[in-house]
C-alpha cells in the first residue's frame, strides 16, 4: 500500500494466551481549531477493530479487517470522516476483540496464530487547505476494558452493559483510571489495500417460528441456514443475563449442536436496566438456523429477536430458476452456502471449530462461484495471500491462510488450486492480469510437481486427498473413495498443466510455453499408458474416474465415446444416486452431457433418494451439506464428525445448470463471445439464467409448452453469440450480435409430447426410456430382490410386462400394481 504512515501500531500489557479475556478499549482526546476540509481515518488491528469518533462508530462494517495472512498482508480500512469532526474538542478511539488473530482458530484447537496480545493501528489525517495534521497511534492513546468480556468466534460473545465506560469515545470522559498504551512491533510493510469488499451485515431474517423446548426456553427458528449472529430487544432487571445458543438443527424440538463439535456458539448479555436494551455481538460470528433464548425477562416475541446475516459484501451477478420447485431450493441453497463461507475468506463451513480457507473446496466450486456473485476483490486477496504463503513456506498450504501445524503436500484439487482458480477467474472475466498476478505461484507449484512425477510423467506417490468423501468411503476415511487417489491425481495434472501452458503463451512467456506445453503432452500420455485401454475403458473405472478422464480431454475422440457409455451404464446402476465426492461431482453431469447422455444426467440431477443431489433438500436443507447423508433418512445426525450442513463444495453442480439446463457459458474468456445452448430434458418445462457479465446482463429463458419450444435471448452490448437453439428439428444454430432474440418452433426429439406406454409394451422398448425403465426395474425389485428384468436378451424386443406377469411365480397383484405405477398406468389394473 503506497501511503506515508505516522502512525505506530500499539497494544495493551495484558497477554492474551487464555481465552475469556475482555476487548480491548483504546482512546484519545485531541483539539482542532476549525473543521478540516477533510479527514480520513485508515484503520487495522491484529485482532477484529470497530473504530469510533466523538461517540459514533465509524463505517458499517464488521468483523474487520477481516483474515487475510498477516504476517504478509494485513488488510488497512479507510473511512472518510469529514462530517464526524467537530471543532474543539475530539475523541477517537477502537475496540479491539481477538479475531483470527489471537483466539482459537482451526480443528487443532491452537490460539494465538499470529501474536499474544492485540495491535491497534490508526492513522486519522485532518486535511486543511495549507497544512494536513496526523493523529495516529502511539503511547499518548489511553487503554482500557469495558462491556465486552470473553470475545471468540467459535465460542461467542460476552457482553455485561454494567461494565460499558459510558462515553468513553465522547470529549469529557474521565480516562485516569485507564493506562498508556503499549508500542506494539509490527511490520508496516505488511499494510495493504487488498480490494475485496469489507464484511458487513447484508440481510436481515425475522423468526417464522419460536417454539417452547422441554426446558421451557423459547427456540427461534429463523427458517434458514445462515453465518451471522443474533439482536436482541429486552426490558429487564440490571444483573439479569440472557444467554443465546445457536444450532443448525434440532432433533425433538432440542438444539443439535453436533455440527458444532468444540465450537460452544453461545453468546450472553448482561443488562444493565436501563429501559429498552438492544444488543448484537461484535467479535463473533456463528453458523445457525435455531437459537434458544435462556433467561429472557418476559415473553420473547417475534418482534424482540432478528437474525443477522453477516458476509463479504459481494455485488450477486448470476441467477437461475426453472420449473422444479426441488432444483429450485437445491441452487438457492447453494447461493446461501456460498454467502456463508465467503466471510473474509472462502471457508469450508461457518459454525464448527475449523472455518478455514481450504483450497480444495474453492477449487470445486470455483466456476459456480464466480456465476453467482462478483469475487474478484474476496479471491483476488485470496490468491495473494496464498502466493506470498507459497513463497515464504515452499509449498502450496491446503489452507489459506495456514494455521496448520505440519507442512502440506501438494496435492491433486486442492494445491492446484494456485493453478486452476486463476484460471478459473480469467475464464469469467477476461482479465489477462488475474494470470500476471499468480503466475510465479501457478508455475511454481506446477514445477514442483514436475520434480515428482515418475520417468514415464506419472504422479504415483505421495499422500492424496482422492476423491474426497465419496459417498461409500469409510466414515473414518473420507479420502479412502472407489477410485484410486493416484489417478485422480494425475488426471488433475493434466488438466493444469494444460492450463499454465496456455497460460504461458497469454502473457508471452514463449520458453515457458514450450515447456509445459511438452509436460502436459507427457502427464496426458501417461495418463492414457496407466489407466486407459485402447477402447476407452479405465483402469479403476468408477464414476469420477470416467467423469474426470471426459472433462480434462485426455481421451481421443472414439475411447471418450466409449467411456460414456460405461459412465452412463455405472450411473445407471447406481440407480441414479450420487456415488462422486469432491473431485468427480463437480464435472459427472457435464461428462454425461458431453457424451450424449443427458437423459441420465437428468436423472442423476432430479434423483430424490440418499444419496442424491436433491436428497438434502427433501430433508429440509436450506443450505449443501458436507456430506450426501449429513442427516440420514431417519433423522439422526451423521456420526462421523464431519457432518457440517453448510458446505458449498458439493453445490458444484450448479455449475451445469447454469451452462447446460439454462445453457449459458463463455465462448472466450470474459464472455465477449458466449455460446447459448439450453439442453431442456427431465419434467422441466421451463428454465431462465441471467448473468451479469463484466459487458453487461446476458440472459436465457426457454420454456416448453404445448409442442412448442419458446427462446428468449438477451446478448449484452459489444458481445456476440452462438446460439444452439434446443430440440430444433432443423437442429439450427444462430450467430448472434447483441440485443434480444426470440424463437418459437415446434419440437422434436428428447422434449416433445410424452410417450405412453402400457403393460403391454415390449421390454426393450421401455428401457430405451431411462426414466421408466429405472421405475419398472425398482419396482421389480422390490418385490424380487436380485432377480433382474433384461432388457437387452432377444425375446424383450416381444416380452412386455403383462406377459412377465403371467410368467413369473408369486407375482402378486401388488407387483403389478406397482409395474402400473412404473408405466403411468395407475389404477389400471
Amino acid at each position: 500500500m503506497s501511503h506515508t504512515w505516522q502512525a505506530r501500531f500499539i497494544t495493551t500489557s495484558r497477554s492474551w494466551t487464555e481465552p475469556g479475556e475482555p476487548a480491548a478499549y483504546f482512546r484519545r482526546a485531541f483539539t482542532v481549531d476549525e473543521a478540516p476540509r477533510r479527514a480520513t481515518v485508515h484503520v487495522t488491528a491484529i485482532g477484529l477493530v470497530e473504530a469510533h469518533l466523538n461517540g459514533a462508530r465509524v463505517g458499517d462494517d464488521v468483523l474487520t479487517p477481516g483474515w487475510t495472512a498477516y504476517r504478509h498482508r494485513l488488510a488497512v480500512s479507510s473511512y472518510d470522516v469529514t462530517g464526524q469532526i467537530a471543532s474543539g474538542a475530539n475523541v477517537i478511539g477502537a475496540i479491539i476483540g481477538e479475531g483470527w488473530a489471537i483466539g482459537r482458530i482451526g480443528y487443532e484447537g491452537r490460539r494465538n496464530h499470529y501474536a499474544d496480545r492485540p495491535g491497534l493501528f490508526l492513522q486519522l489525517e485532518l486535511e486543511y487547505d495549507d497544512h494536513v495534521e496526523i493523529i495516529g497511534t502511539d503511547e499518548s492513546f489511553t487503554t482500557g476494558t469495558g462491556a465486552v468480556l470473553a470475545n471468540s468466534l467459535y465460542d461467542g460473545e460476552e457482553h455485561d452493559a454494567r461494565l460499558e465506560p459510558v462515553g468513553w469515545d465522547l470529549p469529557g470522559f474521565d480516562d485516569s483510571t485507564w493506562t498508556p498504551a503499549e508500542p506494539f512491533d509490527w511490520d508496516l510493510a505488511a499494510l495493504v489495500t487488498t480490494g475485496a469488499p469489507p464484511i458487513r451485515r447484508t440481510q436481515e431474517l425475522a423468526p417464522v417460528s419460536i417454539q417452547q423446548n422441554r426446558g421451557g426456553n423459547p427456540v427461534v427458528d429463523f427458517g434458514q441456514n445462515i453465518s451471522g449472529r443474533v439482536r436482541l430487544r429486552m426490558r429487564g432487571q440490571a444483573g439479569q443475563t440472557v444467554t443465546l445458543r445457536h444450532a443448525e438443527v434440532l432433533t425433538d424440538g432440542e438444539l443439535n449442536t453436533e455440527t458444532l463439535r468444540t465450537a460452544a456458539a453461545t453468546d450472553r448479555y448482561t443488562l444493565c436496566g436501563d429501559g429498552e436494551e438492544t444488543w448484537e455481538p461484535r467479535f463473533t460470528f456463528h453458523g445457525f438456523r435455531y437459537v434458544e433464548v435462556d433467561g429472557y425477562p418476559g415473553t420473547l416475541t417475534a418482534d424482540d429477536v432478528t437474525a443477522v446475516v453477516v458476509h463479504s459484501d459481494m455485488t450477486r451477478t448470476g441467477w437461475f430458476e426453472s420449473s422444479n420447485e426441488l432444483l429450485n431450493q437445491l441452487h438457492a441453497n447453494v447461493v446461501w452456502s456460498m454467502r456463508d463461507n465467503f466471510v473474509g475468506v472462502p471457508t469450508d463451513c461457518p459454525q464448527r471449530d475449523e472455518r478455514l480457507g481450504w483450497t480444495g473446496d474453492i477449487n470445486a466450486f470455483a466456476p459456480t462461484a464466480a456465476f453467482l456473485y462478483d469475487v474478484r476483490g474476496v479471491l483476488g486477496s485470496w490468491l495473494a495471500d496464498l502466493a506470498a504463503e507459497q513463497r515464504k513456506k515452499g509449498y502450496v498450504p491446503w489452507v489459506v491462510p495456514d494455521v496448520l501445524s505440519t507442512p502440506s503436500s501438494p496435492t491433486a484439487l486442492w494445491s492446484d488450486v494456485s493453478v486452476s482458480l486463476p484460471w478459473t477467474l480469467y475464464t469469467e472475466y477476461g482479465d489477462v492480469e488475474i494470470l500476471r498476478r499468480s503466475y510465479e505461484s501457478m508455475s511454481a507449484f506446477i514445477r514442483d510437481v514436475e520434480t515428482r512425477l515418475n520417468e514415464n510423467g506419472l504422479w504415483d506417490k505421495g499422500f492424496q486427498f482422492g476423491d474426497w468423501l465419496d459417498p461409500d468411503a469409510p466414515m473414518d476415511n473420507p479420502a479412502g473413495g472407489k477410485t484410486d487417489r493416484h489417478l485422480v491425481a494425475s488426471a488433475f495434472l493434466c488438466r493444469t498443466t494444460a492450463e499454465i501452458a496456455k497460460t504461458s503463451r497469454l502473457l508471452g512467456e514463449t520458453g515457458d510455453a514450450e515447456h509445459f506445453a511438452a509436460l502436459a503432452d507427457r502427464v496426458r500420455t501417461a495418463f492414457r499408458h496407466e489407466y486407459v485401454t485402447p477402447s476407452g475403458r479405465l483402469a479403476n473405472e468408477s464414476v469420477t474416474a470416467l467423469a474426470l478422464a471426459i472433462c480434462f480431454d485426455i481421451l481421443d475422440e472414439r475411447q471418450e465415446v466409449r467411456a460414456g457409455e460405461q459412465l452412463a451404464t455405472l450411473v445407471a446402476k447406481a440407480g441414479y444416486r450420487i456415488s462422486t465426492g469432491f473431485a468427480g461431482t463437480p464435472f459427472v453431469t457435464e461428462a454425461l452431457s458431453r457424451t450424449g447422455h443427458l437423459d441420465a444426467a437428468y436423472l442423476l440431477l432430479l434423483e430424490t433418494g440418499c444419496p442424491s443431489f436433491l436428497y438434502p433438500v427433501t430433508m429440509g436443507a436450506t443450505t449443501i451439506w458436507e456430506r450426501w447423508d449429513s442427516i440420514r433418512p431417519d433423522g439422526t445426525i451423521n456420526p462421523s464428525g464431519m457432518t457440517s450442513l453448510n458446505h458449498y463444495a458439493l453445490g458444484a453442480v450448479a455449475d451445469w445448470l447454469h451452462k447446460v439446463v439454462g445453457g449459458l457459458s463463455p465462448a472466450e474468456p470474459g464472455y465477449r463471445k458466449m455460446r447459448i445452448a439450453p439442453r431442456p430434458g427431465g419434467d422441466l418445462t421451463h428454465a431462465t439464467v441471467t448473468h451479469d457479465t463484466v459487458h453487461g446482463p446476458a440472459s436465457v429463458a426457454w420454456r416448453i409448452s404445448e409442442n412448442q419450444l419458446h427462446l428468449d435471448v438477451m446478448v449484452p452490448e459489444g458481445t456476440s453469440a452462438t446460439v444452439v437453439l434446443p430440440l430444433h428439428p432443423d437442429g439450427l444454430v444462430a450467430e448472434v450480435e447483441a440485443g434480444e432474440h426470440s424463437w418459437q418452433y415446434d419440437i422434436t426429439g428428447e422434449g416433445a409430447a410424452v410417450v405412453e406406454y402400457t403393460m403391454d409394451t415390449p421390454l426393450r422398448t421401455l428401457a430405451q426410456d431411462l426414466k421408466v425403465w429405472r421405475a419398472v426395474t425398482e419396482a421389480f425389485g422390490k418385490h424380487f430382490p436380485g432377480v433382474p428384468l433384461d432388457a437387452s436378451a432377444p425375446e424383450a424386443a416381444s416380452i412386455s410386462l403383462n406377459i412377465v406377469l403371467e410368467h413369473v411365480p408369486g407375482a402378486s397383484p401388488e407387483l403389478a400394481d406397482d409395474l402400473m405405477a412404473a408405466v403411468g398406468q395407475e389404477g389400471h389394473r
